[in-house]
């Protein structure tokens, strides 16, 4: 019995140091990035390294530990639906050069598929704004695209493309002001300012549309001309939101400063 024992002992340590062996080895000479596809069950350095980048980019895999689980593949394909990329859970080659693409800082333009977008198209709904490949500016987290892609969807996800990119470029817009607080999550969840988070909207899962609005308008893309308010004029009946310039009206919304 004290035999069988001990060779489960040596077959279970023997399994174990192959998964560690696995985890921290380093394929070939130096420590480039892998290029094999990654997919549930795997193990290895690749591994660990992609759950590092997605860290990175604002998706909960701490501990990285080369182990491609389901909490892996979960933001794998999350990733995947944020970036216009099929989600299949599988890190692939296209998902693998968006996971480790390197962003250049200060590019104000609205850029997709690698083009500058006029922005007429967007207001007459005949952009093609899949796979936007630079949608933010320097120094802006995946996570708070996805925090203004929640308002955006929370407060007009019944508006066109470019009537969202309006509402998130307010919020925007307020960053800048010097009259609001200066974070993406700081504007959103002031007391009073947006209906979506006093009803619990802003928890809903945003669709591709809001994060394509979300992107443009952290991208610098702004149909209302620099408004830090907006409104419906059918259901308002605020006297003072009233008193503020209005710029313009995009879907059913007013847009004043």
């Amino acid at each position: 019995m004290d035999k069988v024992k001990q060779m489960i002992f040596y077959y279970v340590t023997g399994i174990f140091v192959m998964l560690m062996l696995a985890v921290f080895y380093i394929p070939g000479a130096d420590n480039a990035k892998a290029t094999r596809d990654l997919a549930l069950g795997q193990v290895g350095w690749d591994v660990r390294q992609t759950q590092e980048a997605l860290g990175k980019k604002g998706y909960d895999l701490k501990p990285a530990d080369g182990i491609f689980g389901l909490r892996t593949y979960q933001a794998v394909a999350d990733f995947q639906k944020e970036n216009g990329i099929r989600a299949t859970g599988v890190v692939d080659r296209e998902t693998r050069d968006a996971i480790y693409e390197k962003k250049s800082g200060g590019r104000s333009s609205v850029r997709v598929a690698s083009r500058t977008v006029d922005t007429g198209e967007i207001a007459e709904g005949r952009a093609d704004t899949r796979n936007v490949s630079e949608p933010v500016s320097r120094g802006v987290s995946r996570k708070e695209v996805i925090m203004l892609a929640r308002a955006i969807h929370g407060e007009a996800r019944g508006e066109s493309l470019q009537g969202q990119a309006a509402v998130g470029a307010v919020i925007v817009n307020r960053t800048r002001s010097g009259s609001f607080p200066d974070t993406i999550d700081g504007v959103i969840f002031q007391p009073g300012a947006f209906d979506a988070v006093d009803d619990g909207q802003i928890w809903l899962d945003p669709d591709q549309k809001s994060v394509k609005a979300a992107e443009l308008a952290l991208s610098g893309y702004d149909p209302t001309g620099g408004a830090i308010y907006y409104w419906n004029p059918v259901t308002s009946t605020s006297r003072w939101i009233w008193s503020r310039a209005i710029i313009t009206q995009i879907g059913d919304h007013v847009f004043a400063k």
